[in-house]
């Protein structure tokens, strides 16, 4: 118990000395947002932030422009830290991807410290347009990921929230080509591109009696057309279909889709629907990792008794999902103790900056890294059992 203590003492006044360097790091990147595949600016602080603490990094990782992959150690155990970096369209830090990337960082720097102690690799993942581009997934088909034993990030939420339960998720491009007319003079000659959205979005509402109470569809509409006495005819959107898991997703993109099918059908408008990114899947959570954070996340003052509907920012859905079907994985989410404020609002891009933020990006580099080692330590007591055992 008194090694164990001195670890956790260790780790604690590590971030500590980091904590300064941290927040800058998340305000530089919180005050420039950068939507994904374009993070170039908030990609080059992470990967000089990391050079300075002795990790060799790999800019331009598997050729992504915006993705890096940073090294220190050459142990046994390999530990894998996520860094998003990716802001949303309007509404910049609006999930809190900074703090993200500083609580990997600081995690990964202190267990750094550690590695040659604990037989450790440490590798910090920068991974570009989590928001609806699937990044992680993108590096999965090159290489990323594979053969680690843990894989670790803690997202910021209005609340405290340990287990990850998001949603998978289709994203679809969707657009309507017609036959623009003048809508007085000539609407006979037109081909109403605008209508078929229309059709497709009454469609999907009188769907929803059908679908699975836990199947969510969404989405906008980007291009309705140019002018009012002009029949529009061309007209786009994006749509989400979200589903307890990638086998269910598949049944309702199906019926979605034909939705869409009705619209054009009626119009005569031509549909054209394509993925944006492969589907993001569920999350399969390593339960024992997660025991171990959420013990020392209590240990620092964090708590896990906010009602649940507060805590649902645990269902949002994430491409993290696809990297833990490959690897033991865990994704918590550390409270910025600011609901009703929640993820996506332009007022918790204002929580991501100040006071919460900052213990939140103490509490989760601290515990990310007790938990890395606990996780560890384990492995290495299990080993010895069973050898004791033969």
């Amino acid at each position: 118990m008194r090694k164990k203590a001195k670890v956790h003492d260790h780790v604690v006044r590590r971030v500590g000395e980091l904590q300064r360097d941290l927040i800058d790091l998340s305000e530089r990147i919180h005050s420039n947002p950068e939507l994904g595949w374009h993070e170039f600016k908030a990609a080059e602080w992470t990967a000089d932030f990391l050079e300075q603490h002795g990790f060799t990094v790999e800019r331009e990782y598997l050729g992504f422009p915006t993705a890096l992959r940073a090294v220190f150690g050459t142990g046994r155990y390999r530990l894998g830290l996520c860094a998003e970096y990716d802001a949303l369209p309007e509404l910049g830090h609006a999930c809190g991807h900074n703090l993200i990337t500083a609580i990997s960082c600081g995690a990964a720097v202190v267990l750094a410290d550690l590695a040659d102690r604990h037989d450790l690799t440490i590798e910090v993942y920068g991974t570009p347009a989590e928001e609806g581009g699937g990044g992680k997934i993108e590096m999965l088909k090159r290489g990323a990921f594979q053969g680690l034993d843990l894989a670790l990030m803690a997202h910021p939420g209005p609340v405290d929230s340990a287990e990850a339960k998001p949603f998978a998720v289709g994203h679809h491009h969707v657009s309507y080509r017609g036959k623009s007319a003048h809508a007085a003079a000539y609407p006979e000659q037109g081909v109403n591109a605008n209508d078929a959205f229309v059709i497709a979005q009454v469609a999907l509402g009188l769907l929803r009696q059908q679908l699975p109470g836990t199947t969510k569809v969404h989405g906008i509409q980007t291009r309705g057309g140019q002018a009012p006495n002009a029949i529009p005819e061309h007209t786009e959107g994006r749509w989400y279909v979200r589903a307890e898991t990638l086998t269910e997703l598949r049944g309702a993109e199906e019926k979605v889709r034909r939705c869409f099918e009705a619209g054009a059908l009626a119009t005569g408008a031509e549909l054209e629907m394509t993925p944006e990114s492969e589907p993001y899947s569920e999350f399969r959570t390593d339960d024992r990792a997660l025991d171990l954070y959420v013990r020392h996340a209590k240990n620092l003052g964090r708590r896990f008794d906010a009602p649940a509907e507060q805590a649902t920012m645990s269902r949002a859905s994430t491409d993290m999902g696809n990297v833990s079907q490959i690897v033991p994985a865990i994704h918590p989410y550390i409270g910025l103790h600011c609901y009703p404020d929640s993820n996506h609002q332009p007022e918790f891009a204002k929580h991501c900056v100040g006071p919460a933020a900052e213990r939140a990006i103490h509490d989760g580099a601290a515990s990310l890294a007790l938990t890395a080692l606990d996780f560890v330590g384990n492995h290495l007591r299990s080993e010895r059992n069973q050898y004791v055992g033969q």
